[in-house]
């Protein structure tokens, strides 16, 4: 293997997320011609190789050469892409985005590889500022672990957990969780058009709060709770809507959404993992 600044690295799937990694590598000073991606479709070779400089194939056999191959396909194209890929891999790094998909699964359809870290990242990965839910096998080196980091820390941040089941969470938290923004930044937009302003100033105004409080919590180091507690005087504008708020049970709802989301989180990777 390689050292950990120079490996050579081969995505199967051209995509928006594979594409997100390139952008942030190179952002990151990483070396465009130790990245490869196989792609079957002709026009996104060209724009691959145009926009980012790294190399291109539609031929599957040519990912051996790399150390680290990432699975970036579509959860339902796995299983068959995993038993063409499994004759070529030795002790390479495989690394699957694919939502739902469990290495227990994985692993039987690359004849019993071991060498499998899961990462579920979500889609602010494109603009570099996601967030990425991350399980190594036992298996996986310490110098693979660096390796896949490197690679994930391009697209925002990256979190280790002690156990595959607990990405059921994840992906119900920060997965999903973009979507659960997106809406009530809609409902703060719609509330505000309501009230009187403009399309434009509500999407102005909802947007850039959004984008402003959760830059004050994540620079803070007092807890959210507190920050909350700091804009609510007594008596005022902010304590009535969050009495409506508590009186709605919207932190119920929310929460009602993430198990829920958790729990599909479960019966996907049960329909997927299916022989």
């Amino acid at each position: 293997m390689q050292a950990n600044t120079h490996f050579k690295l081969g995505f199967i799937g051209g995509g928006n997320m594979a594409t997100a990694m390139i952008i942030g590598l190179k952002h990151q000073q990483f070396d465009s011609q130790h990245i490869q991606v196989v792609e079957l479709d002709a026009d996104k070779r060209i724009q691959l190789t145009t926009s980012y400089q790294v190399n291109t194939t539609d031929q599957l056999s040519e990912i051996a050469q790399n150390d680290v191959i990432i699975l970036a396909v579509k959860p339902q194209q796995l299983k068959a892409l995993a038993q063409s890929l499994a004759p070529l891999l030795k002790q390479q790094l495989v690394i699957s985005i694919a939502a739902g998909i469990r290495i227990a699964d994985l692993s039987r359809w690359l004849g019993d590889y071991t060498m499998i870290v899961r990462a579920m990242p979500n889609t602010p990965a494109q603009i570099q500022a996601g967030v990425t839910g991350v399980y190594a096998t036992p298996q996986v080196t310490a110098l693979q672990q660096q390796q896949a980091t490197r690679i994930l820390d391009a697209v925002g941040a990256t979190v280790w957990l002690n156990q595959e089941a607990e990405l059921d969470a994840v992906t119900a938290i920060s997965g999903s969780g973009p979507a659960y923004v997106f809406y009530l930044i809609e409902a703060l937009q719609d509330a505000a058009i309501k009230l009187g302003l403009s399309e434009a100033q509500a999407k102005l105004l909802s947007i850039a709060t959004f984008q402003g409080a959760s830059q004050l919590a994540a620079t803070s180091t007092t807890p959210v709770e507190t920050l909350r507690a700091q804009v609510t005087s007594k008596g005022g504008t902010t304590e009535q809507g969050l009495l409506s708020l508590e009186t709605s049970k919207v932190k119920d709802a929310i929460f009602l959404a993430a198990q829920q989301a958790e729990k599909r989180a479960k019966i996907m990777g049960d329909e997927l993992g299916k022989s």
